[in-house]
């Protein structure tokens, strides 16, 4: 018990530490970068003793006030990217010096795959366009820049986003780049909505439907979109595909929607931190695999996942 506790202060400094050092990473990729961690530094004897360790650092950050939705799909691809070396090695040392190997492949991937979203994503922004962004987003903000780049004139309204004001930083973030943004109002979205060309938006995880989990107000600008026939575009690296099939809002687990010190109170008075919505609502989603359908997310999974 008392090696399980110091294991666990272990992996939480950790998962700060590539919070906080190094730079501007988000909830996945930290989660993967302390799972990799783990294995340079895990002694265990058996594949058992390194699963478990593993589930202790993954039960760990899952603990935090962060995006458990972004760790969790992060946490599974990497374990499920590196563990298929159990399957063709002898000795356990030459499994686990495998393993070490395809993970830090794996992060290199991962490590390339915002800047091929944006390159994607950029060629949707004409001159003269006007976009709607909600909260704040990495992958929007480099798509944003990127087409900044091409002397492409345009610009951005975002939401202030409620409750932490995420999209004050966005707009911040933006104006520094000297690309024009207007901060509105949550409440705003249906106001602004027909003065847009697009919306664009990150997500948190993209569920088995090809629909997303992300900042709550996602849906609710995806609605408005859909009614005035506005295309409503995400942004999102593949890590953050989750093996999830949510059919509404009480569908998605209390872990994703609400923060470990919120779960002790009553939920039905509790702000969630995400919200659901569904495929139907989105026009297409640019990944590092490519420019997908909502459709086309589940056959992306089973490959993901073969």
């Amino acid at each position: 018990m008392l090696l399980e506790r110091c294991q666990t202060s272990t992996e939480t400094e950790e998962f700060f530490s590539q919070m906080f050092e190094k730079g501007d990473v988000s909830a996945g990729m930290a989660a993967i970068r302390t799972l990799l961690k783990v294995l340079e530094k895990d002694e265990s004897k058996t594949v058992q003793e390194l699963d478990a360790n593993f589930q202790i650092a993954i039960d760990v950050m899952k603990n935090t006030n962060y995006s458990v939705t972004s760790v969790t799909s992060g946490c599974e691809l990497f374990l499920r990217f590196i563990t298929l070396a159990k399957l063709d090695t002898k000795t356990f040392e030459e499994c686990k010096g495998i393993m070490l190997q395809r993970g830090k492949l794996f992060l290199k991937k991962l490590l390339e795959a915002r800047g091929k979203v944006a390159k994607l994503a950029s060629s949707f922004i004409v001159n003269g366009s006007r976009i709607l962004t909600h909260s704040r987003s990495r992958n929007v903000l480099l798509a944003m820049k990127e087409a900044a780049k091409a002397n492409k004139s345009f610009e951005v309204y975002v939401t202030k986003s409620s409750p932490d004001s995420s999209g004050e930083d966005m707009c911040r973030l933006l104006e520094e780049a000297s690309i024009p943004c207007t901060v509105i109002l949550d409440s705003a979205v249906a106001y602004i909505m027909e003065k847009v060309d697009m919306v664009m938006v990150g997500a948190e995880g993209v569920v088995e439907s090809g629909g997303i989990i992300n900042k709550v107000g996602s849906y609710t600008t995806a609605v408005c979109a859909k009614e005035m026939k506005k295309p409503f575009y995400v942004l999102t690296e593949s890590f953050k595909f989750v093996r999830l099939y949510p059919l509404n809002q009480q569908d998605l687990p209390d872990e994703f929607k609400f923060t470990p010190s919120s779960r002790t109170k009553d939920l039905r008075k509790q702000h969630p931190l995400v919200d659901y919505t569904p495929p139907a609502y989105i026009t297409l989603l640019f990944t590092d695999l490519g420019i997908l359908t909502p459709s086309a997310v589940s056959d992306e999974l089973i490959k993901l996942y073969l």
